[in-house]
């Protein structure tokens, strides 16, 4: 072992190099070669994007045939198909509340009930100005029979003397107290009307303290206590508010002007509702109100809608939104509305486009008569190329649009997007 070692020692004294420089020089080597890999990948890969397929460089979609449903979106709140305002046209303090919340009530049911004893005083009151009045009646038909009497018998006097005797003003004196005693009665007459019409007005009042539920439904709203006073000066006080029924309810929904015009009486509609986000309920139009509403600008119209809500899950107040259908349409040729919005950068058409000699593909400035029709632009892959096809376009249900043209066909790649991003990375995916 000696003698090999003192051979290797005199080697490496010889050479003038030692262990720790041999190996230095190693990863020099090692290093350099992993440097030269790098930059031959870095030239390979930037080849290939240059040579990239356009097939690859875009997202597509397929032109395809199909059904389509248009509808008209608005928003607006639930109310019952009949709400009913009960109020008290008197005045007084309340004595018993008779019904709450959700009570079923029928048509006649007593809700709640006012204190009379003011008016029954005043009832009575008027009960005895009409006695009062009925007997001054009597003495006014006495004193009519008593003056025509008198002046019946001067009468015949003054026919038996031969016109002589009473005198004239004996005559005229006679006369004129019966009339007197005619207009006093029709005056008593007259009392005792408005003795029985002031009389019947308060028990009338009186019968009002009562108060009676107008329609068969359910109280949504109760908005009067026990002891509270109620004022009704001007107008009557809302004292319940009454749903006549709940198992069907009304939407009422603003439409924009933009869309009125498709909307009409009998179309179907969906809606939904925050309380059950995951459920969809059906409705229909009944009712398109010309009224017209402007709010911040923006001009609506109230369409109503009637719903079934035999569940009763829905809620009057509840905010919905409704998918009303105007339109749908079977079998025709649709495409997917990002492809409309999809236009190449200038280097994507320096890289991919080729503009032909004629056909289809070529580029042509639009008109505004043209674009009035309908007239759209959409972009696809053919033969590895960009290909600009200018069709006419229909309806849309904002995801998909109608193709009235023929320039298109099932099948065709359509572009919707540019599929690379930045530093040539890829992600390859069809819409």
């Amino acid at each position: 072992m000696d003698t090999t070692t003192d051979a290797q020692s005199e080697m490496v004294h010889t050479l003038g190099i030692s262990a720790s420089k041999g190996r230095r020089k190693k990863w020099k080597w090692i290093i350099a070669l992993v440097v030269l890999v790098v930059v031959i990948a870095a030239v390979f890969f930037s080849g290939n994007k240059n040579k990239m397929a356009a097939e690859d460089w875009f997202k597509t979609k397929a032109v395809a045939r199909g059904s389509m449903t248009v509808t008209v979106t608005a928003t607006g709140s639930l109310q019952p198909t009949n709400q009913v305002d009960v109020g008290s046209e008197q005045s007084g303090i309340v004595e018993i509340v008779e019904v709450t919340y959700n009570d079923h009530v029928k048509v006649g049911q007593v809700l709640a009930r006012l204190e009379p004893s003011i008016l029954e005083a005043q009832v009575m009151q008027y009960k005895a100005s009409l006695e009062s009045a009925k007997a001054q009646l009597l003495q006014n038909k006495a004193t009519v029979t008593e003056t025509r009497s008198k002046l019946n018998r001067l009468r015949e006097v003054w026919e038996l003397s031969g016109k002589k005797v009473p005198s004239q003003d004996e005559l005229d004196a006679a006369e004129a107290a019966f009339q007197r005693a005619l207009a006093g009665e029709a005056s008593a007459k007259a009392n005792v009307s408005q003795a029985q019409a002031t009389l019947e007005a308060r028990e009338t009042d009186l019968s009002k303290l009562i108060i009676y539920s107008p329609v068969n439904g359910i109280v949504l709203d109760r908005k009067v206590e026990p002891g509270q006073t109620v004022q009704a000066s001007f107008q009557a006080v809302t004292l319940f508010t009454l749903a006549e029924d709940l198992m069907r309810m009304e939407l009422h929904v603003a439409v924009d002007e933009a869309d009125v015009g498709r909307v009409k009486a009998g179309q179907s509609a969906t809606f939904t509702v925050d309380a059950y986000p995951d459920r969809t309920f059906e409705a229909n139009v009944i009712q398109v109100r010309y009224g017209a509403k402007t709010e911040q600008g923006v001009v609506t119209y109230e369409t109503v809608l009637s719903a079934d809500n035999r569940e009763l899950l829905l809620r009057p107040g509840m905010t919905a939104t409704a998918d009303i259908v105007v339109n749908e349409i079977e079998d025709t040729l649709l495409i997917p509305n990002a492809a409309l919005r999809f236009s190449p950068t200038e280097d994507e058409l320096k890289r991919f486009f080729e503009k032909p000699q004629s056909g289809s593909g070529e580029l042509k400035d639009e008109t505004p008569e043209a674009a009035t029709r309908g007239q759209q632009k959409v972009w696809i892959i053919q033969e590895a190329k960009l290909v600009q096809i200018p069709i006419i376009i229909g309806e849309t249900d904002n995801v998909n649009t109608e193709v009235k043209s023929d320039d298109l066909k099932p099948g065709d790649l359509l572009i919707i997007n540019t599929a690379t991003k930045g530093g040539g990375s890829i992600t390859v995916g069809i819409g």
